[in-house]
């Protein structure tokens, strides 16, 4: 539980900083004034005064705000509140959180690499990892075996071999194999895996580590960040229409993943917090009001009228903008309280 907790403290810290940074450095490179960047919600548990800003950290570790001057129409404005600045000014600063938040990826992607290589699969028709209790452990191959035949048909390559799995048409299968200096044949019956649709067996290739350098490293975290990116953006596109389930995780479901991943590492931790930084920046820029991106379709619609939105209007759609955000909270709480049970 104590595990749990810090690192889920130091993820949702980690990612909260890097989105209000963004905020704040374009706030302050655009001339606007900010009285607090604040980390956490709730009392200060520290605070100080540096210049202008209050820079305090609050004991609700869930979030975190920049007050920017004039953000507000009703507050007094000057040539430094925000709502003076023009446009472009604005949506760079509102932009920039989001922003930040693909940033902090690449560089903790970055750090993973350069402390630990990258794992590059061996194509060697040679059992690198045999998992417990699936059919190839059942059938006695162990690490090291070079498989030579699936069914009589020779096999010189690991693609050949997943292949040969997955085309498999008969209840069982005939590998022969070397361990050693001998040849032996097994039967092996393979089984279908929750989540694929074709037959498995249970066996890894072999892994070799390869370390990059530092400027290949900075490039492959690039990358892979841009692939994890792709790859969030089509599971949002998949849920809105229907293709498949609403599968969303609330602040219990983000501990829970944190706590069981920080039980196997701090690598591990690193990478999971870069894929949630990247959710949350792509929830960020949703065009819903309240939003990064609701604030954003605002200032463009401002853009083209050439004047504000009224007070009125703009109030009625961020109560609109909450009130869904409330409802995505209470379903996404909902759904880790019933996996919860249903893993009891």
């Amino acid at each position: 539980m104590l595990t749990t907790i810090i690192a889920t403290i130091f993820v949702i810290g980690l990612l909260v900083f890097f989105h209000e940074f963004g905020h704040f450095v374009t706030a302050k490179f655009t001339g606007m004034r900010v009285d607090e960047f604040a980390i956490g919600f709730g009392p200060k548990l520290i605070s100080k005064r540096q210049g202008e800003t209050v820079y305090s950290l609050r004991i609700i570790p869930l979030g975190g705000f920049n007050k920017i001057a004039g953000m507000s129409t009703d507050e007094e404005q000057d040539e430094r509140s925000f709502s003076s600045k023009p446009i472009w000014a604005r949506m760079l600063v509102i932009f920039a959180g989001s922003f930040m938040n693909f940033v902090l990826p690449v560089l903790l992607i970055f750090l993973v690499i350069s402390n630990s290589g990258i794992d590059i699969p061996s194509n060697q028709a040679v059992i690198g990892n045999v998992i417990a209790n699936q059919p190839a452990a059942r059938a006695g191959l162990i690490n090291g075996d070079r498989i030579l035949e699936i069914n009589g048909v020779k096999v010189e390559s690991w693609t050949q071999v997943v292949a040969a799995i997955r085309n498999i048409s008969d209840a069982q299968m005939e590998i022969t194999f070397m361990r050693g200096d001998s040849t032996s044949t097994v039967t092996v019956i393979p089984e279908y895996t929750e989540g694929v649709n074709y037959r498995v067996i249970g066996v890894a290739p072999v892994v070799n580590k390869y370390q990059p350098g530092l400027l290949e490293a900075a490039g492959l975290a690039v990358k892979q960040t841009f692939m994890w990116s792709v790859a969030i953006l089509e599971g949002f596109r998949d849920m809105f229409t229907g293709r498949v389930p609403a599968e969303v995780a609330g602040p219990i479901g983000v501990a829970k993943i944190v706590g069981e991943v920080a039980q196997v590492g701090f690598i591990p931790l690193l990478r999971i917090a870069a894929f949630l930084s990247i959710n949350i920046g792509m929830i960020n820029l949703l065009p819903v009001p309240v939003l990064d991106g609701g604030h954003i379709v605002t200032l463009a619609v401002e853009g083209v009228r050439r004047k504000p939105i009224s007070k009125e209007k703009l109030q009625f759609f961020q109560m609109i903008g909450l009130a869904l955000l409330i409802m995505l909270f209470i379903f996404a709480t909902f759904k880790d309280v019933m996996r919860i049970f249903q893993n009891q």
